[in-house]
C-alpha cells in the first residue's frame, strides 16, 4: 500500500484557464520556483504553488516537465482543446486526476469510497479518510485540518455553486460534468453517468491506458474505471460493445462464466485513439 498524499493545492481549487496557463508557462522555459513567477503567471505566490500541484496531479507535468498529454491538448499550434471547452477533455482530466493516485482524496472518494456509499456528507468524508489513515502503513499521514481543506477543495472542483455571489466558484474546472452533486445543505450524492454522455473514444483511451501488461483489462479494472467515471458496469460495457465493434481489429469483451474483461488484440497508441475523437469535431 503506498502513503496517500494530501494538500498541495494551497486551499485553491483548480479554475478553468489554470492548467493552460501553467502548460504555458513550462512551455516557454519558465520555473515555478523562479522569483518572478508571480510577475509572469500574474497570481499570488499561493496561486502559483497551486497551479504546479494541479499541473502535477492532472498528469499533465512531471518534475515540472510537460508531459505529452499536456503537448496533446494544449499546445499552441497542435493541442486539440488548449481552453478546455470540450466536455470529453473534462471527462480526459478526471480520469488522471483520479487513476494518477497523486492527490490521493479523489482516489478514495471515486474508487474507494463509492463501493460503500452513493451519498455522504463531509463529516462521513472525513471520518472515512481517518479510518483509511489508521493502519501502519499510514502512520502520521491524517492531518484532521488538512483533510478539511482537501474535501472542501475537492466538492468545489466538483460541486456548482447554489449562491450565484460565489461566481468565482462556477469557473472550477469540473463542475460541468457534474459527477458530485448537492442534494441538500451538507448532504452529496454520486451522479450516474450513461454511455451517451461520454464518447466511447474517450473509454478506449482509458481502457488502453489501464490495461495489464498482457494486454488485458481485468473484470477488477473494469469495475476501477466504471467507478472513476461514476458509470454503472452495464452502462460501460455497453460502450465496450460499441468499442468492439467500431474497431473489431483492435479489442474484443468476453464473458465466459461471468467473468468479464476485455483483450486488446494490438498495441494502440492512446493519443491516435483520442486523436479521432477530437478529429471528427
Amino acid at each position: 500500500m503506498s502513503r496517500y498524499s494530501f494538500s498541495g493545492h494551497e486551499s485553491f481549487n483548480c479554475k478553468s484557464l489554470w492548467l493552460k496557463k501553467g502548460y504555458d508557462y513550462l512551455f516557454t522555459g519558465n520555473k515555478f520556483t523562479a522569483i518572478n513567477a508571480v510577475v509572469k503567471l500574474g497570481v499570488g505566490k499561493n496561486m502559483v504553488s497551486s497551479i504546479r500541484f494541479w499541473l502535477r496531479v492532472f498528469g499533465l507535468s512531471s518534475s515540472d516537465n510537460l508531459t505529452d498529454l499536456a503537448t496533446f491538448l494544449f499546445d499552441d499550434n497542435n493541442g486539440r482543446d488548449r481552453f478546455s471547452e470540450d466536455i470529453n477533455s473534462l471527462w480526459v482530466l478526471h480520469y488522471h486526476l483520479v487513476k494518477n493516485n497523486i492527490a490521493s482524496i479523489y482516489n478514495l472518494l471515486f474508487v474507494d469510497y463509492q463501493k460503500e456509499k452513493r451519498e455522504f456528507s463531509r463529516d462521513e468524508l472525513q471520518a472515512y479518510i481517518k479510518r483509511k489513515c489508521s493502519v501502519p502503513e499510514q502512520k502520521n499521514v491524517y492531518n484532521e485540518n488538512t483533510i478539511k481543506k482537501d474535501i472542501s477543495v475537492l466538492l468545489t472542483n466538483y460541486v456548482a455553486p447554489k449562491d450565484l455571489k460565489n461566481i468565482e466558484n462556477f469557473s472550477a474546472l469540473l463542475i460541468s460534468l457534474g459527477l458530485i452533486q448537492s442534494k441538500d445543505s451538507d448532504i452529496y450524492k454520486f451522479k450516474e453517468t450513461m454511455s451517451d454522455e461520454i464518447a466511447p473514444e474517450i473509454i478506449l483511451y482509458a481502457l488502453s491506458d489501464i490495461r495489464s501488461d498482457d494486454n488485458t483489462v481485468s473484470f477488477d479494472l473494469l469495475q476501477k474505471l466504471s467507478l472513476i467515471f461514476c458509470m454503472p458496469m452495464g452502462e460501460l460495457i455497453s460502450i465496450i460493445l460499441v468499442l468492439q465493434q467500431n474497431y473489431p481489429d483492435t479489442l474484443v469483451y468476453s464473458d465466459n462464466s461471468g467473468i468479464k474483461n476485455v483483450q486488446f488484440l494490438k498495441n494502440v497508441d492512446r493519443f491516435e485513439i483520442l486523436d479521432q475523437y477530437y478529429t471528427k469535431l
